[in-house]
């Protein structure tokens, strides 16, 4: 018996090494045919670079879950009788990368796209110009898969699920699904398709919807949220990103705790926000979690409840966003040296504006309004610290604007390369409310109901607008620890509030922060 099971055990070991033999020789075979495709190529072009060519046909192998009608248009261009005409061949190779490199940007494919070039059997070797096949050879990516895990983010933990469905109708349309509930954010759960629009990667069209629920603290209620929307992005040539859209949400303030102020309970049930938006970003910096050196620039515009887009508010609300880095060279270091000194600004203001074809503006809701402080913005104070308030609750700003600049050092003995840094910065911001003085209502719970004529809105802004020049913001400095992760930025700091405003929310000693964008 042992010696029979010894046999069966040779026989399985001797199959799986086969086996593994077998896939690494395939491997291997495939790195072969692609060097030598390559190498083909290069001689072909080394040879007879300036020789004029045209196509005789471009064939795709391996898309069998991807469209012709869709591949088609990346490819026509390339076979269009007048431009055909006048390639020579360093052109057409030039042209087939330009159209390799826009099938990768669908992440449809794998990177290792081959080319291969041959001329047609029946071709006449001496007529001008030559006639050139054309094959690629391309390998789909994995249309299904799915994912869950934890995050730790923007002051609060979770647990997610994702899945995402690529190349859906074989024209690189993307679905994903994501489910998630964290400790601040009870659930979420949100789809998005996406599609090209004219097989262009960088024109895409989506259709977004989401449910969500999520406790805010800081001002003593939780929000729930259902909406979607439609939205066109796009990149120009330059590499910034675009983005317009309409969202419909209908947003539930509710939850309220049995200490939220007047304010809070004031703007507490139901609200319809129908809108669109504009986003720009154009981000020039070396590495996006631990810059050394760049720029960053992002606006952000949304108009709601104006003319036909109804709803029960309406504003125009803009942000803008600029942060940049400079390397310091160290005397006796050639290489770089890791030392940086950054800055970063935010500012933002929320303009009430007539709902509909009304004539009076209602003042903004708690909704709406922006928070401002946290680790991983203004740093010193806690969530929603900065700005007006009633009793405990944050109430958020009309208007804000903060600013900072820290220095980012390599720790001894890591070097320039280590994604660890120590942290130097001082950090402030102010966050002023709009005087709600309008006629129809009282304090507190009727506070949504009132209306405000135009020029009530314009003296109301334009008054907040100056106080943030008054005096000085809120500061705060300190020191800490980062660590640039691929997916996320990891901050421990120690932060001392140097400036605090009445009734606002300090917070001297540790704090975590972990997110993509830190002011």
């Amino acid at each position: 018996m042992a010696r029979k099971a010894f046999a069966d055990s040779s026989d399985a070991f001797e199959r799986t090494l086969k086996q593994e033999t077998a896939s690494v020789d395939q491997k291997l075979a495939a790195e072969r045919a692609e060097a030598y495709a390559e190498t083909r190529n290069l001689d072909i072009l080394s040879q007879n670079g300036t020789l004029p060519v045209t196509f005789s046909s471009i064939a795709i192998h391996g898309a069998k879950n991807t469209r012709k009608s869709f591949l088609d248009p990346l490819f026509q261009p390339l076979v269009d009788s007048r431009k055909n005409e006048q390639y020579t061949l360093a052109d057409m190779l030039s042209q087939i990368s330009d159209a390799v490199g826009r099938m990768q940007r669908f992440d449809i494919f794998h990177d290792n796209i081959q080319v291969h070039l041959s001329q047609p059997s029946q071709a006449d070797p001496s007529s001008t110009p030559t006639d050139f096949d054309v094959a690629l050879r391309v390998r789909e990516k994995s249309r299904i898969y799915l994912k869950t895990g934890t995050d730790l983010g923007n002051a609060e933990g979770s647990a997610y699920g994702t899945m995402f469905w690529r190349n859906v109708f074989g024209g690189a349309e993307t679905l994903a699904l994501n489910a998630s509930a964290g400790t601040r954010t009870r659930s979420a759960y949100t789809a998005e398709l996406s599609a090209p629009v004219l097989s262009n990667p960088d024109l895409r069209l989506s259709f977004e919807g989401l449910a969500s629920s999520t406790q805010k603290p800081w001002a003593s209620h939780e929000e729930a949220i259902k909406g979607g929307g439609v939205k066109l992005n796009w990149l120009n040539p330059a590499g910034d990103k675009h983005q317009i859209g309409y969202t419909g949400a209908w947003r539930q303030i509710t939850g309220l705790h049995e200490k939220a102020s007047p304010s809070v309970r004031g703007d507490a049930g139901d609200s319809v926000k129908s809108s669109i938006q504009y986003l720009f970003q154009r981000d020039h910096r070396d590495n996006p979690m631990l810059p050394q050196a760049g720029y960053l620039l992002k606006t952000a515009w949304e108009l709601a409840g104006c003319g036909p887009l109804q709803g029960d508010v309406g504003f125009s609300k803009s942000e803008f966003e600029f942060s940049g880095a400079l390397p310091v060279p160290v005397p006796g270091i050639t290489r770089p040296s890791g030392v940086s000194i950054g800055a970063g600004f935010r500012a933002g203001m929320l303009y009430p504006l007539p709902i509909g074809y009304s004539s009076g503006a209602k003042p903004s809701r708690l909704n709406d309004r922006f928070t401002l402080g946290g680790p991983t913005d203004v740093r010193g104070f806690t969530l929603g610290g900065l700005g007006p308030r009633d009793g405990a609750d944050a109430l958020g700003g009309d208007v804000f604007a903060a600013g900072s600049v820290n220095m980012l050092i390599p720790l001894p003995r890591a070097g320039a390369d280590s994604p660890f840094r120590l942290q130097l910065f001082a950090n402030g911001g102010r966050s002023v409310a709009l005087s709600n003085k309008g006629k129809g209502g009282k304090e507190g719970k009727e506070s949504n109901s009132r209306t405000m004529s135009s020029g009530a809105v314009w003296n109301g802004m334009t008054a907040a607008t100056k106080e943030l020049g008054n005096g000085l913001p809120s500061l705060s400095a300190g020191v800490g620890l980062v660590y640039a992760h691929p997916v996320a930025r990891f901050e421990l700091n120690f932060s001392l509030p140097m400036v605090t405003r009445r009734g606002e929310e300090s917070r001297k000693g540790l704090s975590v922060g972990v997110g993509i964008n830190f002011l």
